[in-house]
């Protein structure tokens, strides 16, 4: 192998660990904004709505958050197959 190989290779395996956290970091921070309610029953279905519309920048994060997840896995399943 030559110091190229070695380098890129390693490059790769490290690429996929920081996109893993910093998604990650990133996902947590964007669930933490969402909130439904202020209390503490509200993040166990205790508020009392059935489902509302997200609209506008509610609707933003909420899709922002799943491409997030999205990022977070394929980063995972990619660092694992890479391995």
């Amino acid at each position: 192998m030559s110091l190229t190989e070695i380098l890129k290779e390693a490059m790769s395996n490290h690429i996929f660990q920081y996109i893993t956290i910093v998604s990650a970091v990133l996902m947590i921070v964007m669930i933490l904004i969402q909130t439904r309610g202020a209390s503490l029953g509200a993040g166990f279905g205790g508020s009392g709505e059935l489902f509302t519309a997200r609209r506008g920048v509610e609707k933003t994060m909420h899709q922002f958050t799943i491409i997030l997840a999205i990022v977070f896995i394929g980063s995972l399943v990619l660092g694992i197959v890479g391995a």
